[in-house]
């Protein structure tokens, strides 16, 4: 007995057909922004001289982390600078910054949404149960589709993989403010709005930058996948690695994403963690 086959990748094909269709004033518009906001990040990181700006990178990592990532930053960023991956770098952080900027503009109210209604939570959560398990590699047919070849598609596919993170934990964080925190708001004639911004997200801060660093992380991981459909970057020049069986520029590119992760790991790690001050002494 034969079953009928159900289309289920037809109909995905008739979908994207019609939104390409219909909504191409729609796309044309994100594109632009897209653009802009890519076109503004890349102009800052490489307007200033290399040196400088490693310079400044080191002077962040021993700010906000210690002494062995500052010099691991340092000399990491040289290295990069040496190898000649200086430019490809800052692309890469210039679209790991664009997915990760509109990935919060877009996740951390949908966590919130999340945290206060169970309705929409049991809405929002399949979608980002889907979103996490399709494989990578899927996100950029449809993004193809929607933004033809260029860094707008990987930014796009970029977003989508790396959202889930901020709004599960903008979620949890909120979720888990103790009661007692709510309460003593309340008692003192908070609104709902002064309830959000001064006493709900304060304390839910350490978690929901739990989740921008996991979908700082996953961005980058993406924006080296979105290398193949003309993203730009380091993913360009590791794609160019394994298409020409060139080792050398496949090695080189991958030491300065290892390195440019390493960085944004160990920085964004300490966002929202309380900075110990120290006294007189010196001594925190």
């Amino acid at each position: 007995m034969n079953i009928p086959r159900i289309p289920v990748g037809k109909g995905f094909e008739v979908l994207i057909q019609w939104l390409t269709d219909h909504l191409s004033v729609v796309f044309d518009g994100i594109d632009q922004v897209v653009l802009s906001i890519l076109g503004g990040l890349k102009f800052a990181l490489l307007l200033p001289h290399p040196l400088l700006l490693i310079a400044l990178f080191t002077a962040l990592a021993w700010w906000m982390a210690q002494r062995g990532v500052a010099l691991f930053t340092g000399c990491g960023m040289l290295l990069i600078y040496n190898m000649g991956y200086w430019t490809a770098t800052m692309e890469t952080l210039s679209l790991v910054l664009a997915a990760v900027l509109i990935a919060l503009l877009v996740g951390i109210p949908l966590g919130i949404c999340t945290a206060k209604s169970d309705r929409a939570e049991r809405v929002i959560r399949p979608m980002l149960d889907f979103m996490q398990t399709l494989p990578a590699f899927v996100y950029l047919i449809p993004a193809v589709l929607f933004f033809k070849l260029g860094p707008v598609p990987g930014v796009i596919a970029t977003l989508i993989f790396s959202l889930p993170p901020v709004v599960r934990l903008t979620g949890l964080g909120i979720r888990q403010v103790p009661p007692e925190i709510r309460e003593a708001a309340v008692s003192f004639g908070s609104s709902p709005r002064q309830l959000l911004l001064k006493a709900e997200l304060p304390m839910a801060m350490p978690t929901i930058m739990a989740g921008v660093n996991q979908t700082i992380m996953l961005a980058l991981s993406m924006v080296v996948i979105s290398g193949m459909i003309g993203a730009g970057g380091l993913g360009n020049e590791v794609l160019k690695g394994i298409t020409q069986l060139r080792i050398d520029v496949g090695f080189e590119a991958g030491i300065s994403i290892v390195i440019l992760a390493i960085f944004l790991d160990r920085v964004t790690q300490q966002l929202g963690k309380p900075r110990r001050r120290k006294n007189s002494t010196g001594r925190e």
